[in-house]
C-alpha cells in the first residue's frame, strides 16, 4: 500500500469522520504537501474497490467516505449531519423474510438532529414573540 493510500485509509478509519474527498484532500495536504486531488480520488476509488473503505452516497451532497465495520447512519434532513448507529446486522432477518440472499445493505435513517431542532424551536419562539409584539403594538396605536 502506498503512503497516500495508507494515509487516506487512516483518515477515513477514524470513528464518526464521514469526510468528503475534498476534506480528505486538505487533511492529506497537511501531511503530504505535494499531493494533488486526482491522487486522492484515485486512492479513494481503489480503496473502495478493495473493500477497505466504503463510499456513502447522499442525495444532494458530495460523496462521503467511511470505515467498513458494520454500522448504519442517521442523516439529519436539515443540515446533513451523519451519525453512526449500531443497530445490529439485519442480514439474517432480511434473508428469512424475503427468502433471498442478501449481499449487502445500507440503512439510512432520516431525522432532525438536536442542533437543528433547537434552532427551529428558537426560531418558532422568536416568531411567536415578534407576532405577539406586533399585535400589542397594533392595539396600542388606536
Amino acid at each position: 500500500m502506498t503512503k497516500y493510500a495508507s494515509g487516506i485509509l487512516d483518515i477515513v478509519s477514524r470513528p464518526g469522520g464521514h469526510l468528503t474527498a475534498e476534506q480528505i484532500f486538505w487533511e492529506m495536504k497537511r501531511r503530504h504537501p505535494a499531493i494533488v486531488m486526482a491522487t486522492v480520488y484515485n486512492n479513494l476509488n481503489a480503496l473502495c474497490a478493495q473493500g477497505a473503505i466504503r463510499r456513502l452516497r447522499l442525495e444532494g451532497q458530495p460523496d462521503r467516505y467511511d470505515r467498513t465495520i458494520r454500522h448504519d447512519h442517521m442523516i439529519c434532513r436539515r443540515c446533513g449531519e451523519l451519525t453512526d448507529v449500531f443497530i445490529g446486522d439485519l442480514t439474517d432477518r432480511l434473508r428469512a423474510e424475503t427468502g433471498l440472499e442478501v449481499d449487502f445493505y445500507e440503512l439510512k435513517i432520516s431525522w432532525i438532529c438536536k442542533k437543528c431542532r433547537e434552532k427551529e424551536a428558537s426560531a418558532e419562539r422568536e416568531e411567536r414573540s415578534d407576532s405577539t409584539g406586533r399585535e400589542r403594538g397594533a392595539g396600542s396605536a388606536s
